[in-house]
């Protein structure tokens, strides 16, 4: 991940923070995996980096397609951190986040939680669409996420949060069953507003993802890619089928031999159940990727 981080250019400072801080919280093998994809944005990069390093939580805002969990990822792999999922949701509550009691060998005892585990191993935890869980429930992460850095667990010592613990929430706007936060939740984090992915940046990430891929085509599949969103951000299309791994996948699938048209009706265009919509982003499709196209076609033998 550093040198990636190089390969980017992230300010050297960025980087020598975090050797320092690899340095001082040793990272275990297991921690050390690359994430599956990588997070191109070097600005982003940076602000995120040094909101981590100066031991603050982060709140990664956004619209769909944005790359906030992909770059939660690639934070952690980054520093070297185990990671911690919570996804979060409207019926959320305390024992989903932080544990419940479970009985084990004729005695009740406390079965950590996703934020217990990270707060007790160093870990990261991404709290995943943070804004679609209920402000009460959220409440009990107020003392994990401020200066008291600890968590309470009523008859049950005090937990004390491992200094190499991070949070990094994530949230959509304007997704159903979504909802503003709470000033006090949200003044525990540093907010970080994800922009969309630069046209060169998505071409980067398909040639490092699918090197096979002819040039021409790199080209075509992120112009589509850019197309849809375009017409997504116009209002002529629906965001359900603005879905950056459903185009991934469906290049998958057509490295494997599916065609083109098949594949891409399997991760985008059938993401949306209305007829009048499944064929404008057709007609879309149609314009950059002919139907005659087959594996051969796009990638190299």
């Amino acid at each position: 991940m550093l040198k990636f981080l190089e390969e980017e250019q992230i300010d050297p400072r960025v980087i020598e923070g975090i050797r320092e801080f690899r340095r001082r919280f040793v990272p275990e093998a297991d921690d050390t995996v690359l994430p599956r994809y990588f997070y191109y944005g070097k600005e982003v990069w940076e602000q995120a980096a040094q909101a981590l390093l100066a031991g603050e939580n982060l709140l990664l805002a956004g619209a769909k397609a944005t790359g906030k969990n992909v770059l939660a990822e690639n934070l952690a792999a980054a520093f070297g951190r185990p990671v911690y999922n919570v996804s979060l949701h409207i019926n959320a509550d305390a024992a989903s986040m932080l544990g419940t009691d479970t009985f084990k060998d004729g005695e009740v005892s406390f079965r950590p939680g996703p934020v217990c585990e990270a707060a007790t191993e160093g870990g990261f935890c991404v709290l995943d669409e943070i804004n679609m869980a209920r402000n009460e429930a959220l409440a009990v992460l107020h003392s994990v996420l401020d200066f008291r850095r600890s968590i309470q667990i009523p008859g049950y010592q005090k937990i004390r949060i491992h200094p190499a613990s991070r949070f990094i929430a994530t949230m959509n706007y304007g997704y159903a069953g979504t909802r503003e936060l709470n000033e006090a939740l949200s003044s525990r984090f540093m907010v970080l507003a994800m922009p969309e992915i630069a046209k060169e940046d998505l071409s980067r990430l398909l040639e490092k993802e699918f090197p096979s891929m002819k040039p021409e085509y790199v080209k075509q599949f992120t112009s589509l890619f850019i197309d849809i969103r375009d017409k997504c951000r116009s209002g002529e299309l629906t965001e359900k089928v603005l879905d950056l791994r459903g185009l991934t996948g469906a290049l998958r699938m057509m490295e494997g031999g599916l065609g083109p048209c098949q594949a891409l009706d399997m991760g985008i265009t059938n993401k949306t159940a209305d007829d009048y919509e499944q064929s404008l982003v057709r007609d879309i499709i149609s314009s950059r990727i002919s139907r005659k196209a087959d594996r051969d076609t796009i990638f190299t033998v």
